[in-house]
């Protein structure tokens, strides 16, 4: 089934503007495509030993091999509290396959807190682009964050931290500071409407609320679903994410049509809002 979906998204033709933005990679989505288990391009990886970096727990690298249309924009990913990389492993080769270079990491240890796993979201880009061994398939100019519950609250941290960043995904985030009123970068919160551990009411909403007005932020907020929706092969989360970063990250406007208008209120999604249009 995947194969098929892969066939059907690769032969969607390129729209003659493209070259108007270098960064557009892969052809024209659609619902189908980006919602499709595997995109257009094919994946590798390669693991890295946390005894070879320096500043967090190594982890595994997704990445396209083909590199004809260009290098790729790159997003590293953290676990949440006690996990490790393996709870985040599904999201490598399905955003690779998109167009990224995927970096899920381990963190230096599984209770390291927010603002840690913060940290070592940026030393795990600085190695991407520095010294991994896919330094040639990355664009360094085009980085991104995301991460789940305590790692959701370092993505909001390396977000302040770096507001050169282009688009941060905090999943099911957990922090105690509720205020990220300094954070610029593109944000897309996905929150969990039974989420008893991180609830909605008390960090994802408020983290949305606190992000400045006048930038682009998104909440989307899974229906019926709990802390650890973002752990699993989730076709929301995928779709969603996928979207934000290829028009975040790669300035693809193609995929404005998947956020705004701001999609409905399904089976899916509790509650969705944005501050569309987006600059």
């Amino acid at each position: 089934m995947a194969a098929a979906l892969l066939g059907a998204g690769a032969a969607t033709a390129a729209p003659a503007g493209a070259a108007e933005n270098p960064y557009e990679r892969g052809p024209a989505p659609t619902e189908r495509s980006i919602e499709a288990l595997r995109g257009p391009f094919s994946v590798d990886e390669d693991s890295v030993s946390r005894l070879a970096v320096s500043g967090f727990g190594g982890g595994t690298i997704y990445y396209p091999t083909d590199t004809s249309e260009g290098t790729f924009g790159a997003v590293a990913v953290a676990p949440g509290y006690t996990a490790s990389q393996s709870s985040m492993s599904w999201l490598g080769p399905r955003l690779a396959s998109q167009g990224f270079v995927v970096f899920t990491i381990d963190t230096i240890t599984t209770s390291d807190q927010p603002d840690s796993r913060g940290r070592q979201l940026e030393a795990a880009l600085d190695y991407l682009v520095e010294d991994s061994d896919v330094t040639d398939v990355i664009d360094e100019s085009r980085l991104a964050v995301m991460g789940h519950s305590m790692g959701g609250g370092g993505t909001l941290a390396a977000a302040e931290s770096r507001p050169e960043l282009q688009a941060a995904i905090p999943l099911t985030p957990w922090h105690l500071d509720k205020s990220w009123g300094d954070v610029d970068v593109p944000t897309l919160i996905v929150g969990a409407e039974n989420d008893s551990i991180a609830s909605v009411r008390s960090h994802s909403e408020p983290f949305y609320e606190s992000l400045p007005d006048n930038g682009n932020k998104a909440y989307l907020e899974l229906n019926g679903a709990s802390h650890f929706a973002p752990n699993m092969s989730n076709t929301t989360i995928a779709k969603y994410s996928i979207s934000w970063l290829k028009r975040f990250v790669d300035d693809d406007t193609r995929y404005e049509q998947f956020l705004c208008p701001a999609p409905s209120r399904d089976l899916d999604i509790e509650e969705y809002r944005d501050t569309c249009p987006h600059s």
